[in-house]
């Protein structure tokens, strides 16, 4: 059985989001960020989750089934699209995003009652 990520999760801490922003090329974004830190609305039932990522400066919604490719439109984030799959490794989330920045995606994980997520694009990762 998978884990149940449904809840409201609130970002307490982050740790090379500038420089992860700054490899996605959101300079304008990094200014707006430090007005608040986004948090997680997830809905889960099975492999369907409906993830909301809300923030005093843009909210983003994101719908998929694990293990289906779909497109991604990221307009608001980085206004890029890309082809996205997220797929089970145990009880984590892994995204896999292919489009015009190579080596994009991230991971989500339960411990305790706190939701981890490391993102990644190249060789620079970020803790939240």
């Amino acid at each position: 059985m998978t884990a149940d990520y449904s809840g409201y999760w609130k970002m307490i801490s982050n740790e090379n989001f500038e420089e992860y922003l700054k490899a996605l090329d959101v300079a304008v974004y990094i200014k707006q960020h430090e007005s608040g830190n986004p948090d997680k609305d997830i809905t889960q039932d099975g492999d369907h989750f409906i993830i909301k990522t809300l923030s005093t400066f843009r909210n983003y919604n994101m719908d998929f089934v694990v293990g289906q490719e779909f497109e991604e439109d990221l307009s608001g984030v980085d206004d890029r699209k890309c082809m996205t799959t997220i797929t089970w490794d145990g009880d984590r989330l892994v995204c896999v995003q292919k489009g015009e920045i190579e080596g994009r995606g991230w991971t989500h994980w339960i411990e305790g009652d706190e939701l981890h997520l490391v993102g990644h694009v190249s060789f620079i990762y970020s803790t939240f």
